[in-house]
């Protein structure tokens, strides 16, 4: 009786082991896609993202160099006071999307211009994404909105 016991407790172990591994397995290849790094414009200059690579580009849109195309494309640089890396995407933009605000984009490089497929803004007068700020920080060039 006692062999049959620890036989069953092994097969229940080895089991419990397997399906979490399956489980692991199946988490790791459902989020293959869905990872997306936080790069500042200084970090894409420094070390440039392999091609094809999907990633967050954040920082403040620059001055001076919003331009609408043809439709619904939209070019403009981002900077965090370091480095300045311009920025493509055609789509509709977010009503609080606007000059010297902060953004984040999840995207490609394309040559030297960030291709942007989802742009992100403040949702607030003094919301600035965390990431953003951080690299602004690093930058030297961030100023609390809040005094």
């Amino acid at each position: 009786m006692k062999g049959l016991k620890k036989k069953r407790r092994v097969q229940v172990i080895v089991l419990a082991v397997l399906a979490l591994a399956l489980s692991t397995a199946l988490i790791g290849y459902g989020m293959r896609d869905g990872i997306n790094f936080f790069r500042s414009p200084s970090q894409v200059v420094q070390d440039p993202p392999r091609e094809g690579e999907v990633f967050r580009i954040g920082g403040l849109v620059e001055a001076g160099t919003l331009m609408r195309g043809q439709g619904e494309t939209v070019s403009f640089a981002v900077t965090d006071g370091g480095a300045t890396i311009p920025v493509r995407f055609t789509g509709v933009l977010p009503d609080l999307f606007a000059e010297n605000q902060g953004m984040i984009g999840t995207g490609v490089m394309e040559g030297d211009t960030f291709v942007a497929r989802e742009i992100l803004a403040k949702h607030d007068e003094s919301y600035m994404p965390r990431e953003v700020v951080e690299a602004l920080k690093e930058q030297g060039v961030y100023q609390d909105p809040n005094g």
